[in-house]
């Protein structure tokens, strides 16, 4: 075990420098002092017993015999397994969290959000915010809420003949930070934040007990459920007898989706609900609705049900069920607020369970009741509450026989923990700062959750097992464990988490694709996968869908299912419904095992082999949704899933450009044509006119009517074949060769560029990556960071090309729009334009007649294509290709450069920085009315005369831009320096807005302007953003510069822990920055973990220890070679930081570094240098096979053989370095 991991390591012992202001100190550590301040004290009478009370927000002013304080001391920023310590956790700036809804492969997931607050658990449920146990709520009522409707705990007692009435964790005795006088009597609360776990303790000096709750969802079972655990402890030294109530404060019940009714018709909602006992007394509670709500002709019955289950937990015996109390007045009394427990106060536990409750029409409670137990100092008890979902009532009482059973929960635990280290272990990482170490794996978890961690299907023998999805038909691809980001604070997002095995749900195209960028690194079996999946989904019209939904896989041979049916089941029934059900249409692991179980199919073989023998068999097809809108930089990412590939498979790149075929994806929007876009109307002043484009796409009723065709009269349900494009009268789907798609792509985003030549325009209704600026669409807005990504692509194409003097087939309908192009491009040059020497806004005549031309011909081929290819092609040479390119690629550059003439025009930015700007608008100054109105009649137009409008700084210019100077170190350099300068740099945090000040601009660009500064979008810093910009400093080879701003502050996990406000491990969307009006949030970080940072910051993993293209072509043989190339700093084998870890040495001595590669083989890195290792190669390898051989390896260069044997993985056992 590491020193991290026993607690003794630097991230376990760090502690800022303690010279603040004693104000700030406090927010560390609240010092501990025997000596009791004088507090407000006053005695209330029990009526039963005529006894002395002390309630638990008042102290008497005594010390008491019982108990022994002892100073407090700091404690260390990470505990000994590694979860993350916030003392003063409620009396912190608020934050929101989430457990990961992992459940294993095999284990039905709930969702579950967190807050600093109360007990900690702020919401659950099953699906969606639709199906809560606990409601769902946005964070900023999460934080109001939880110590109220969530989980709580009330403990009534008598200690030495005096009673007393406490309720852990209430706000009501929380310390005050703010406040210098002596607290420690009060009591001490830590949050410990894990991967897949959250724990709160609390130490109660004054009645002398410890409470701690800890949650997790319940790992590989074949039910779903919430577990809580109460651990409380008799800190004192006398003995301690109290009753005890512990669980929800509200707990809604299963009636369909609820989370409109809750917010909007609760009260009336409350007639449905009841609550049903699933056996003798009240110990299984059953929370459903009558039916579900509705006032339809259809009435559905509502089977289903939660449930809860609580008993006293025990390694050593089977327990008994604790009863429930449900009735919330038997709790709160006429406390409608819920603010303290009435009830419970005035009565025993024995009259409140000897007496009836009530549960219908009203929300219901549920709290394990606990009388009268004792526990001698020292002594401890826990409380295990199972919170789930049953499909009927019958369900509770085999879940309950389950659970009970004696070391089942500590088990559970157990096994939640191991899992998840287990999951990220592909990313191990041991340098000299664990708490980096820590980060990485948090990082991939992250990264996992919202881009899905690939798992490898189909491995029925050891040719598949040693092949990857290229290479072995069988071999497929499942991402589980996926979802959108929605959360507390990104309220404004519907996630979904399927409750099946091998659960996931859908994403956003741009989350998927970035987060998946790497998959190939760390799991090198899924090949070309992901590259052949996003290109899949490349329209005709050059756009994509916004929804990304998972594989299915179907059955190839329905012969081959009946046989895979018939021995893999006990039975002929089961045989025979079986086959019925892998040969009834596309499935999906997870709907697929549900279905065996829904239709008691008894299978003889683990369900791993059948399910490895069903998929094996199949055919996979990806999947998506329309959505909402054409977001202008979806194929942006489609080079990083590219380049990644390349990295391990450059020896794929022929094969996967020209022999793959791809279809093309067919949604139901169409792009409107300018004509039907532009529209006129009044200033927000009304004393004048402009020019919009509003209402780019349109929902086409037509397309839907051909996706009917294919929709199944026994399911209801459209079939897969209906989201591709196809040729007419009943054809095949049509597909292109990647190459061709690609060059499709390119091709259509030249054609696309803004009437000056510089931009990409945002024709699609929707912006680019920065979509706050939702507005820039309506400003005929055009954007510089797909240009440049416009110039890569298209670089990308001719090298292939190139390379491999391939004709590139196209469809004809598209050939006709390169010709047009190229013909546009012959009028623009024989018109004499040159390039103004002064600029002019205006947009010159010869660039607006190109762009006319070349945008009627981009419609012109959309209205062809709009239901199908007519399934003519057209090949083009590869010569004819690459002049096209090289034409079109002159054209870009002079766009550029004009982009830099214009600059940026912002609140103290006069233009002339020399950073690319990122955004234009253009205002349309000429018009005519072409006779053509919108949906509320307001006239469309066509434009006659441009001018070009322009935008402050942002980040996402410069970064985008760096991509295309990329190896060149000084031109790296020179912007490097030149943002560092800029208003985008936010000195004070040493970090980088995501856009300059945005005084003064309209607040027609989009929702950002009508943020505060500092919040939100508005000058914020977009941690995404950020790290994408710091990514191209390493990859530009700018080293010093880029550990700089990591270890200087920038980059997780070496921020200001205080300012930051959450786990340095954890990514946030942003963090308010110095702009912000309230200096107190400057540097804190808002919107939860499932960000694009993550992807960027393994991106940087891998340059670190691995190098930007571990294979490669030997240029000499043209054989594949491999070689590590890391840029890892001096400070991760030996820092002489105080919180450092102590270096590790080979048996030469030399300091060493380690990780995991491709998530199996342990690298070691050995440096007799003793300096930092940047961008250099090893001078020789010890590469360890499994079967004990060893290869040793002079030079920096693995040969061909060995090469291959790595990437395969599993011959190998360990690889050393030496540098």
């Amino acid at each position: 075990m590491s020193s991290y991991q026993d607690g003794s390591g630097p991230a376990a012992n760090y502690a800022p420098n303690d010279s603040r202001p004693r104000s700030n100190r406090t927010k560390w550590v609240i010092a501990g002092a025997v000596g009791i301040s004088a507090m407000l004290v006053y005695t209330l009478t029990n009526f039963s017993t005529g006894r002395n009370v002390k309630v638990d927000n008042q102290v008497e002013l005594r010390s008491s015999p019982a108990m022994k304080f002892e100073d407090e001391k700091p404690l260390k920023l990470f505990d000994s397994t590694n979860r993350y310590v916030m003392e003063d956790f409620d009396a912190k700036p608020t934050f929101a969290s989430f457990l990961p809804a992992v459940a294993g492969l095999y284990g039905i997931p709930v969702w579950s959000f967190y807050v600093n607050r109360g007990q900690a658990i702020a919401s659950f449920g099953f699906k969606s915010k639709e199906f809560p146990i606990l409601e769902y709520n946005a964070a900023n009522k999460a934080y109001q809420d939880t110590p109220y409707v969530g989980f709580r705990t009330f403990l009534k007692g008598t200690r030495d003949g005096e009673d007393f009435f406490t309720e852990p964790f209430s706000p009501r005795n929380a310390r005050n930070l703010e406040d210098d006088s002596d607290q420690s009597m009060l009591p001490k609360r830590v949050m410990f934040v894990g991967p897949n776990e959250c724990e709160i303790k609390e130490t109660d000096r004054v009645n002398g007990l410890i409470t701690s709750v800890k949650y997790i969802v319940l790992p590989e079972d074949t039910f779903g459920a919430l577990v809580r655990r109460t651990n409380i402890t008799n800190s004192g030294n006398s003995p301690v007898t109290f009753s005890a109530l512990d669980g929800l404060a509200k707990l809604e019940p299963v009636g369909g989706k609820l989370d409109w009714s809750l917010k909007n018709m609760g009260r009336t909602l409350e007639g449905w609900m009841g609550v049903y006992q699933a056996g003798e007394g009240t110990t299984m509670p059953f929370y459903r609705m009558s039916t579900e709500p509705g006032d339809s002709a259809a009435v559905k019955i509502e089977l289903a049900g939660h449930y809860l289950l609580s008993f006293l937990d025990s390694p050593d015996h089977d327990a008994e069920l604790l009863p429930i109390v449900y009735d919330s007045e038997v709790v709160f009394g006429r406390d409608t607020s819920l603010f303290q427990a009435d009830g419970f106060k005035a009565k025993s536990m024995k009259d409140i369970l000897s007496n009836p409750q009530y549960g219908d029409a009203r929300t219901s409670s549920g709290f394990a009741a606990l009388n009268e137990v004792t526990l001698q100092p020292g002594e401890s008890l826990s409380i295990a509450s199972f919170y789930g979902k049953a499909d009927h009532i019958e369900g509770v009482k085999p879940i309950a026989d389950h659970v009970t059973k004696a070391g089942y929960v500590e088990r559970k635990f157990n096994q939640a923990r191991v899992m998840i280290d287990s999951l990220t272990s592909s990313v191990e990482t041991n340098t000299s700062s664990h708490l980096f170490d820590g980060t990485v794996k948090q990082v991939f978890l992250d990264n996992s959750l919202r881009g899905g961690m690939p798992f490898i299907l189909g491995d029925l023998d050891d040719d598949a097992k040693y092949s990857n999805y290229d290479e072995d038909e069988r071999v497929k691809v499942f991402h589980a464990f996926s979802r959108i980001h929605g959360d507390l604070e990104r309220d404004y997002n519907a996630f979904f988490i399927d409750d099946t095995y091998f659960s996931q749900g859908h994403g956003n195209f741009r989350d998927v694709a970035q987060n998946r960028r790497d998959d190939v690194t760390f799991t090198p079996r899924i090949g070309s996968f992901d590259v052949q999946m996003f290109l899949s989904f490349i329209q005709a019209d050059a756009y994509e869908p916004l929804t990304v939904e998972a594989v299915t896989f179907t059955v190839k041979d329905p012969a081959v299912g009946a046989t895979i049916a018939s021995e893999c089941t006990s039975d002929t029934t089961s045989a025979t419904t079986l086959t019925n059900v892998l040969n009834g249409g596309p499935f999906r692991p997870g709907q697929l095992l549900a279905l065996i179980e829904e239709l008691n199919i008894v299978l003889k073989v683990p369900q791993s082999v059948f399910l490895d023998r069903a998929v094996a068999a199949s055919e996979d097809l990806s999947m998506a949704t329309f959505g909402q809108g054409y977001w202008g930089d979806h194929w942006d990412y489609y080079l990083d899933l590219i380049h990644s590939y390349l990295a391990i498979y450059p020896d794929g790149e022929e094969s996967l450009m020209y022999d793959k075929e791809l279809r093309y994806f067919f949604s139901t929007a169409t792009i409107k044509p300018r004509s039907e876009k532009y529209v006129l109307q009044y200033t927000f002043d009304g004393k004048g006119h402009h020019v919009l484009q509003l209402e780019s796409t349109v929902f086409d009723k037509n397309k839907e009517e051909e996706q009917e065709a294919f929709r199944s009269t026994t399911t209801g349900i459209l079939g897969t074949d209906a989201y591709w494009q196809r040729t007419p009268n009943g054809g095949e789907a049509f597909t292109s060769a990647p190459i061709a798609k690609l060059f499709l792509l390119g091709a259509t985003k030249f054609a696309t560029r803004d009437a000056y030549g510089m931009g990409v325009e945002y024709e699609g209704g929707r912006p680019g990556w920065n979509d706050a600026m939702n507005g820039l669409p309506g400003m005929v807005g055009s954007g510089m960071p797909e240009t440049y990504e416009m110039y890569q692509l298209l670089n990308y194409v001719k090298k292939v090309v190139t390379t491999y003097e391939r004709p590139v087939v196209i469809p004809t309908e598209f050939f006709g729009v390169v010709n047009e192009i190229n013909a546009a491009l012959d009028t623009l040059d024989s018109s004499g334009f040159e390039e103004p020497e002064a600029t002019s806004y205006d947009v010159p005549q010869e660039l607006f007649t190109y762009w006319n031309t070349v945008a009627t011909a981009r419609e012109t081929y959309r209205a062809k294509v709009e239901y199908y290819f007519s399934g003519d092609t057209s090949s083009m040479a590869s010569d004819e290709v690459v002049a096209i390119i090289d034409r079109w690629l002159a054209q870009i550059d002079l766009g550029m450069s004009r982009a830099i003439k214009f600059g940026s025009q912002g609140d103290g930015d006069d233009g002339t920085s020399g950073i690319p700007p990122s955004y234009f608008h253009y205002i349309i100054t000429q018009w005519e009315r072409n006779g053509k109105s919108n949906d509320v009649g307001l006239p469309h137009v066509n434009a006659l005369a441009m001018q070009v409008g322009r935008f402050p700084l942002f980040l996402e210019g410069p970064t985008r831009y760096l991509k295309t100077v990329i190896d060149d170190k000084a031109a790296v350099s020179t912007m490097y320096q030149k943002v560092k300068k800029s208003g985008l740099r936010d000195e004070a945090l040493k970090m980088y807005y995501v856009s300059a000040s945005l005084k003064g601009q309209s607040y027609d660009m989009g929702r950002m302007m009508a943020f505060t500064p500092g919040w939100l979008e508005n000058q914020s810093i977009w941690m995404h953003m950020s790290y994408k910009y710091y990514l191209e400093l390493l990859r530009g080879k700018l080293y010093v510069e880029f550990f700089d701003e990591m270890r200087g502050g920038g980059m997780l996990p070496f921020m200001d822990p205080v300012k930051y406000g959450r786990s340095l491990m954890e990514c946030s969307s942003f963090l308010a920055s110095s702009a912000f009006s309230d200096p107190s949030y400057h540097g804190r970080g808002f919107s939860a973990r499932l960000s694009g940072s993550t992807a960027e910051f393994l991106s940087m993993w891998k340059l670190i220890f691995i190098g930007q293209n571990p294979y490669f072509i030997d240029e000499n043989d043209g054989t594949l070679k491999m070689h590590l190339k890391p840029a890892i700093p001096a400070w991760m084998f030996e820092d002489d930081g105080e919180n450092a870890a102590d270096p590790t040495y080979d048996e030469d001595g030399y300091k060493t570094v380690s990780f995991k590669l491709f998530a199996h083989i342990p690298v070691t890195y050995h440096n007799s240098k003793g300096s930092d290792l940047f961008g250099i190669a090893p001078d020789k390898y010890k590469v360890t096979m499994a079967d004990g051989e060893v290869h040793n390896v002079q030079g920096s260069v693995i040969p061909t053989n060995l090469a291959v044997a790595i990437r395969k993985l599993y011959s190998v056992q360990s690889i050393d370095a030496y540098f």
